[in-house]
């Protein structure tokens, strides 16, 4: 039995290429991690970080390397037709690419982690934004060379694969110009950071914060809860105003008093407000001054800087403000006006 002939080789060489291949799988399992446990314990002990890149990507899938190796073992102890050999050394070959592939996936998931770190709470929505575009892309990228590398080695001429995908490349490019278009404004708002994920912005008369940036929609959670969708190629063309970026915030009120107010009070209410503004924290005051006659009222404008863009922070100051003029014109006899109307009636 054992000198039975099957395809050209006896079963004892088929089991000893099975258990040759069943060892490269155990042994060779066994002293990669043992090696790659020694690398790690140099890897922290060297301040190099190239050791600690390699360690990262090699702990990833490995099994696919050690099956392709184990049948390029195998293959040493059986005697196959042409056509069979070169079939077993291309399936060998691709499970390797494949191999790789894998590798080349945590390549770009820890390059990219490390390039865009979050060292800084102010940039974490950038690094979560570029980060998710980027990593879609470059993977994107990577599997299809790997599924080109393994379709050539299969036998498959590529060449006149690619050249046929390239033409319909620009039939489907026409046909679906839009997605595209969002597509390539997504790449444009990862690298130019308009806006970051957490970022309260205002697009025409639509406002909120940036929840999400995908390749096709970028999405707002507005004030009232619900979600606004945008196109990225129709937001890029739109004029966005980003509050979260704001320095400081000019904040500018209006109010009036009665034509009985006199002169000098009118004169003095310019110092009473700066006074009140200049108590505020965070706040640096621009001016105040006696505007126009109104219809019902004496006008004055006000202008002052609240310094964060906080709005909650300029309610409250705007608040206080509001308080305390309310309280000085109470003590000074001033009146603020309201739309009145006077008739007078003439008899004859």
């Amino acid at each position: 039995m054992w000198n039975q002939i099957i395809l050209g080789n006896p079963i004892t060489a088929w089991l000893s290429a099975l258990g040759l291949f069943l060892g490269v799988l155990v042994i060779g399992k066994l002293l990669f991690s043992f090696g790659l446990k020694h690398l790690t314990k140099i890897s922290r002990a060297t301040s190099w970080r190239g050791d600690d890149f390699l360690v990262e990507v090699l702990q990833a899938n490995t099994k696919l390397l050690f099956m392709g190796l184990g049948i390029f073992a195998a293959l040493q102890f059986l005697h196959l037709s042409p056509r069979v050999q070169s079939y077993t050394e291309n399936l060998m070959v691709v499970i390797l690419i494949l191999q790789a592939g894998l590798w080349g996936h945590k390549a770009v998931d820890v390059w990219l982690q490390w390039r865009f770190a979050i060292t800084n709470v102010a940039e974490q929505g950038g690094s979560i934004m570029t980060l998710g575009l980027l990593s879609f892309l470059g993977k994107l990228l990577l599997w299809v060379v790997v599924v080109l590398l393994a379709l050539d080695n299969l036998g498959l001429n590529i060449t006149a694969l690619v050249a046929s995908l390239g033409i319909g490349g620009v039939a489907v490019a026409l046909a679906v110009q839009n997605i595209l278009g969002d597509l390539f404004a997504s790449l444009s708002i990862a690298i130019d950071k308009p806006f970051v994920i957490g970022d309260f912005v205002m697009v025409d008369n639509l406002m909120g914060t940036v929840e999400h940036v995908g390749l096709k929609t970028t999405r707002l959670r507005s004030l009232d809860g619900e979600q606004i969708v945008f196109a990225n190629n129709d937001l890029l063309q739109s004029r966005v105003r980003n509050y979260k970026r704001m320095s400081q915030r000019r904040c500018a009120f209006t109010f009036g008093v009665t034509y009985s107010t006199t002169a000098d009070q009118l004169a003095h209410i310019p110092t009473t407000v700066e006074a009140i503004i200049k108590s505020q924290p965070q706040v640096q005051f621009g001016r105040a001054h006696f505007k126009s006659f109104g219809e019902s009222s004496l006008d004055f404008e006000v202008i002052y800087f609240v310094q964060s863009p906080d709005y909650d922070l300029y309610m409250d100051v705007q608040q206080a403000i509001n308080l305390l003029l309310v309280r000085s014109f109470e003590h000074e006899g001033i009146d603020f006006a309201f739309p009145t109307r006077t008739l007078h009636v003439h008899t004859t």
